[in-house]
């Protein structure tokens, strides 16, 4: 497989004793048409897809007025910065938030207990319900939070100029202000999450935020030997994009008191679903435009950073290999990696990997136990379809 999960090793170029991807991206198309002669995407049909984003429209409204209270800073200029993306008209796709309230309803398993134990416990059943939905939504706020913070710490380390189509925080109000602002959302993050009084949950979230520093930093630091190594890249990945979605979606099972068999499908619903968004990602940012994307296009390569569909044409062109070790410090060697990238099968190869995940991610959801809930089975399958507009996005 090209993917076989997470394993511990000690290798030059890592810290020690730490997670890294097992891959040979020599394997990927074959991987790819193994995973498809059984892909439940396949299952669903045009008359069978709903709106994922239209299930959860009512709380994700809740959500965004939620958010803007707890954004709310004291100081003027640090809450103008912190509610920057939180405003109506910038909140984004909600993408995350979307999942996990998806998630929440997709692993609503019934309290057991016996018909006289529910007779006697009358209201009961429904109070616990509530308030589970409400610590659920708690887990959506503080990722969303988690995201937006680092966002904004990101676009200072590129020196963004654009952000979901207005110009970045940084560009307005200035480096330092938008290193605050984000800053505050963690703090803000923080709070919510103690109050939820999980350890286990709080543990896991904690270690997202451990994992985008790490990951940023990786991005930052890479060596010449590393830029071309795409085991380094999907490690790189799965820390700044897919940790955060999928110990996310893994807070939303444990809070349910699910078992770790179906918590460890949501983390792996999560997981995947990120890999393949930011595989995409990787695709748009050669093949999108700025006004599409709402941020510049051929970022990646112009900051020196080397994504699945460059490392893909280098397996093609090993002489390619040469001018993104020299970092893209002149125009000409984008020219000749872009030209590269067009003769190559790159841009395919990399989608095809996001299908694979995509399958994956779906394979995920089919594996959970059965449930005959409409509401349930619902979201089951809106989980599946976001799988499917993950990697047929333009945007």
């Amino acid at each position: 497989m090209f993917l076989r999960g997470f394993t511990r090793i000690s290798k030059a170029g890592f810290n020690n004793k730490r997670l890294h991807w097992s891959c040979s991206p020599a394997l990927a198309t074959a991987a790819y048409n193994q995973l498809c002669s059984a892909n439940p995407l396949k299952d669903i049909t045009s008359k069978d897809q709903l709106d994922p984003f239209s299930l959860v429209a009512d709380e994700l409204s809740l959500l965004a007025n939620r958010l803007r209270s707890m954004v709310v800073a004291e100081v003027p200029k640090l809450a103008s910065g912190a509610e920057y993306f939180f405003k109506m008209g910038v909140e984004g796709k909600r993408f995350r938030p979307t999942v996990l309230l998806l998630m929440a309803t997709a692993l609503n398993m019934p309290v057991p207990m016996s018909s006289a134990e529910r007779s006697s416990n009358f209201g009961v059943v429904d109070t616990l319900a509530t308030e589970l939905r409400t610590r659920q939504q708690c887990i959506a706020e503080i990722t969303e939070m988690i995201h937006v913070a680092s966002l904004l710490h990101d676009d200072v380390l590129d020196d963004a100029d654009t952000r979901r189509g207005i110009s970045s925080l940084n560009s307005v109000m200035g480096n330092k202000l938008a290193v605050l602002a984000g800053d505050f959302l963690l703090s803000r993050a923080c709070v919510a999450l103690a109050s939820l009084n999980n350890t286990e949950v709080v543990s896991l979230l904690a270690k997202v935020v451990e994992h985008l520093v790490t990951g940023e930093t990786m991005q930052m630091t890479t060596t010449s030997e590393q830029r071309l190594n795409m085991e380094y890249y999907m490690q790189k990945t799965y820390y700044k994009t897919a940790s955060l979605i999928s110990n996310s979606c893994k807070a939303i099972a444990l809070l349910a008191g699910q078992t770790a068999e179906v918590a460890t499908l949501a983390f792996e619903y999560g997981k995947n679903l990120g890999l393949a968004y930011q595989l995409i990602d990787d695709v748009l940012d050669y093949t999108g435009t700025s006004a599409s994307l709402g941020k510049g296009s051929l970022s990646d390569i112009r900051h020196g950073i080397v994504t699945a569909p460059l490392l893909f044409a280098i397996e093609e062109f090993p002489q390619l290999s040469k001018v993104v070790q020299r970092g893209f410090d002149n125009s000409a060697d984008i020219d000749i990696a872009l030209e590269y990238l067009g003769r190559s099968q790159g841009i395919q190869r990399a989608k095809d990997l996001a299908q694979k995940h995509a399958t994956q991610a779906a394979q995920a959801i089919d594996s959970l136990p059965e449930n005959d809930d409409e509401d349930v089975r619902r979201s089951r399958r809106a989980l599946v379809d976001l799988t499917h507009r993950v990697i047929t996005r333009t945007k």
